[in-house]
C-alpha cells in the first residue's frame, strides 16, 4: 500500500460533518419515518438550521450528536421490538391461526417514558418551565369528543379530564391562581408554583369542530409524553400538601360530571384530618418533652416549627386567599360552571350551582351573589346582587370588590382588559384602567396623580401644605406677640395718665381677667428673656418678606417707645417742680 493512501470518497469536514438530513438519519437508525418523529418528540430533539447547507434549502437537517444520540436510546429498541410483534400478529390472522393471535395479543410488548421525564426533567423547577404547553394540550383534548378514525380514544379523554382536573384542585386548593382572562380562544390562566409562573389556555365548554388540516398523529404523540409529565408533576404537588396521589373521588359526584367539586371537597377533607393528625402529634411531642436529655432543650418542638414554617405563604398568596373570603355564590345554568368554580374558589369563595349534587340550594340566603347571563329572571331575592360572569374576573385581575352596578344583568359590560398587557409599556392606558386604578388606590388609602400630571407634584402639594401649616403657626404665634403688646401698651399708658392725672394707679379688673394660663405662667419670666425668644422664633422660619414686615413692626415699636420715654421725662420733671414749688 502506498504511503499517502486514502479510503474512496471525500473526508467531510465543517456543516457536512456536523449535520444530516432527516433521510439520512432515518437510513441510519434503520427506522421508519413515523417512528422518527415519534422518538423525536419523545427525546425533545427538533430540526436544526445550520449557516450553511450542504444539500439544499429543501432538506430538514438534524444535528448530528442528537442523531447518535438516539441510537443509543433503549426506547428504540422497544419499537423495533413492537414492530416486529405486529408483523407476527398479521402473520398468524393472514394464516388463519386464531389460537397463536390470541396468544400473541395477551403478549402485547409496552413501555413507559418515566426514564425519559426523569432524564429531560432531572429537576422539578425544570418540569414547571416547561409545563405551559403541557397544560394547554391536556385541557384541550379534555375537551374533545372520541373519534375512532383519529384515534382518539375516549380513555385518553378521560385520563386528560382527569388530569386537568387534578391539577386545577391543587392551584385552587393552595390559592396559586394570580391572573385570568376571556378571550376568543379560550380562557387564560397563569399560577404561581414555587416561585415559576405558569400559564396556559382552556378551551369554551362548547361543540368542539375538529379541523380535517390538522395531523392528529402529531398530536397524540405529544399528548402522550404530557399525560405522563403532568402525573408526574401533580404526583409531587399533591405529596407536598400531604395528599395522596391519585386522589379518590365521590362517585355520586362523578357520575354528576361535578369532578371538581369533588376533588376540592377530597383536598378540604384531608386537610381536617391532617390538622387533626398534627395536633395529636404535638400532643406526644409535648409529653415526649420531659424525656429529653438537658442539654438538648425544645429539639422535637423545633423541628415542629420548621415543619410549619416550610408552608408559609406569601403575601401575595394570602391577599388572593382573601379576596372573596366569607363570600357566597350561586351559579346559574348557563354561565361556565367548571370556570367559576375554579376561580371563585381559587380566591376563597364559597360556590354552589343549580342542579343535583350542590353544596346548597338557590333559596339559601347566605348567598351573596348570583351569577346569571339571563336577560329576564322568574323570581329574585332583595338580599343578593345578580352578576354577569366578567365581574369575578375583573375583580380576580384588580385584586379588589368592583362596584357591581355596571355588571348587572341586561347591561353593556365594561371592556375586560387583559391582564398579561403591560398598558404603560404600550403607550396607551385604557379608561376603564384608570378608574381601576383609582378604585385600588381608594381601597388602599392611596393618593393618585391628577391626568397628566407626575410624581412632582404630589410631593410638591405635600410641601405645600407643609408649609401653609407652617405659615399658619408663624401667623398665629405673631398675632399672640402682638396682641401682648399691645395688652402691655394699654396698660402703661392707662397708668402714666393716671399718674399725671395725680391719681393712683390701680390695675383694672377687666385687664386682669383677660390674662390666659399662659401669661401668668410667662409671668415669672423675666420679660427681656420673652421678647427674645419670640424674636428668636419668629426670626427663625421667616421669609424675606415677612422678615421685612417685621423689621418695619420693630422701628415703629422702637419709635412708640421714644414717645414713652419722652413722656416719661416729661413727667419726672412736672414732679420736680411740684416739690420745689411746695417747699
Amino acid at each position: 500500500m502506498p504511503k499517502h493512501y486514502r479510503p474512496p470518497g471525500k473526508k467531510k469536514e465543517g456543516n457536512a460533518a456536523r449535520y444530516i438530513t432527516r433521510s439520512q438519519a432515518v437510513k441510519y437508525l434503520q427506522l421508519s419515518l413515523s417512528v422518527f418523529r415519534r422518538l423525536c418528540i419523545f427525546k425533545g430533539i427538533f430540526p436544526r438550521d445550520p449557516k450553511k447547507k450542504v444539500k439544499g434549502n429543501h432538506h430538514t437537517y438534524y444535528h448530528m450528536k442528537d442523531i447518535l444520540f438516539l441510537k443509543h436510546e433503549p426506547l428504540l429498541d422497544k419499537f423495533r421490538e413492537m414492530r416486529a410483534y405486529e408483523k407476527k400478529v398479521k402473520k398468524a390472522i393472514s394464516k388463519k391461526n386464531k389460537d397463536l393471535a390470541e396468544r400473541l395479543l395477551t403478549r402485547k410488548p409496552t413501555y413507559t417514558l418515566d426514564m425519559l421525564i426523569r432524564e429531560r426533567y432531572p429537576k422539578f423547577i425544570d418540569a414547571l418551565r416547561d409545563l405551559d404547553d403541557c397544560l394547554t394540550m391536556v385541557h384541550l383534548f379534555a375537551a374533545l369528543p372520541a373519534i375512532e378514525r383519529e384515534n382518539i380514544q375516549a380513555e385518553r379523554i378521560h385520563n386528560c379530564r382527569g388530569l386537568s382536573l387534578e391539577w386545577q384542585a391543587y392551584i385552587s386548593r393552595t390559592h396559586k391562581l394570580r391572573k385570568t382572562f376571556i378571550s376568543v380562544k379560550g380562557i387564560y390562566y397563569q399560577a404561581e408554583v414555587e416561585g415559576q409562573k405558569v400559564t396556559w389556555l382552556t378551551p369554551h365548554a362548547l361543540q368542539q369542530v375538529m379541523p380535517q388540516d390538522v395531523d392528529y398523529k402529531i398530536m397524540l404523540t405529544f399528548l402522550e409524553f404530557y399525560e405522563t409529565l403532568l402525573g408526574f408533576v401533580n404526583l409531587r404537588l399533591y405529596h407536598s400538601i400531604k395528599l395522596k396521589y391519585p386522589p379518590i373521588l365521590d362517585p355520586r359526584l362523578k357520575a354528576l360530571a361535578a369532578d371538581l367539586y369533588a376533588l376540592t371537597r377530597y383536598a378540604d377533607a384531608k386537610d381536617r384530618t391532617n390538622g387533626a393528625n398534627n395536633e395529636e402529634s404535638e400532643l406526644r411531642l409535648a409529653q415526649l418533652q420531659d424525656q429529653l436529655p438537658a442539654n438538648e432543650p425544645g429539639a422535637l418542638m423545633h423541628l415542629v416549627e420548621n415543619v410549619s414554617g416550610d408552608n408559609e405563604e406569601d403575601e401575595e398568596t394570602r391577599a388572593c386567599k382573601t379576596l372573596f373570603k366569607n363570600k357566597t355564590f350561586f351559579l346559574g345554568r348557563e354561565v361556565p360552571r367548571e370556570s367559576l368554580l375554579f376561580v371563585i374558589t381559587a380566591f376563597g369563595g364559597v360556590v354552589s350551582w343549580e342542579g343535583e349534587g350542590a353544596p346548597f340550594e338557590e333559596s339559601n340566603q347566605d348567598i351573596n351573589y348570583q351569577i346569571v347571563d339571563r336577560p329576564t329572571q322568574s323570581h329574585r331575592f332583595i338580599s343578593r346582587d345578580y352578576i354577569q360572569p366578567q365581574w369575578v374576573f375583573d375583580c380576580i385581575n384588580a385584586r379588589i370588590i368592583l362596584p357591581t352596578e355596571d355588571y348587572m344583568v341586561g347591561k353593556i359590560l365594561p371592556p375586560h382588559l387583559s391582564p398579561f398587557v403591560d398598558n404603560e409599556a404600550e403607550g396607551y392606558v385604557p379608561e376603564y384602567a384608570e378608574t381601576i386604578k383609582r378604585l385600588q388606590a381608594a381601597a388602599r388609602n392611596e393618593i393618585l396623580l391628577m391626568p397628566g400630571g407626575v410624581q412632582d407634584d404630589i410631593e410638591s402639594a405635600q410641601n405645600l401644605l407643609a408649609a401653609g401649616i407652617v405659615d399658619r403657626t408663624e401667623a398665629k404665634q405673631a398675632a399672640e406677640a402682638k396682641q401682648k403688646m399691645a395688652l402691655h401698651e394699654k396698660q402703661y399708658h392707662e397708668e402714666l395718665k393716671k399718674e399725671m392725672e395725680g391719681v393712683q394707679y390701680t390695675p383694672d379688673a377687666n385687664i386682669g381677667e383677660t390674662k390666659s394660663d399662659d401669661e401668668e405662667n410667662m409671668d415669672d419670666v423675666s420679660p427681656q428673656q420673652l421678647v427674645k425668644d419670640d424674636e428668636n422664633m419668629t426670626m427663625v422660619s421667616m421669609s424675606r418678606k415677612k422678615r421685612r414686615l417685621y423689621e418695619a413692626m420693630k422701628i415703629s415699636q422702637g419709635r412708640k417707645k421714644a414717645n414713652v420715654e419722652t413722656l416719661e421725662t416729661r413727667k419726672k420733671n412736672i414732679q420736680k417742680n411740684k416739690k420745689k414749688s411746695s417747699d
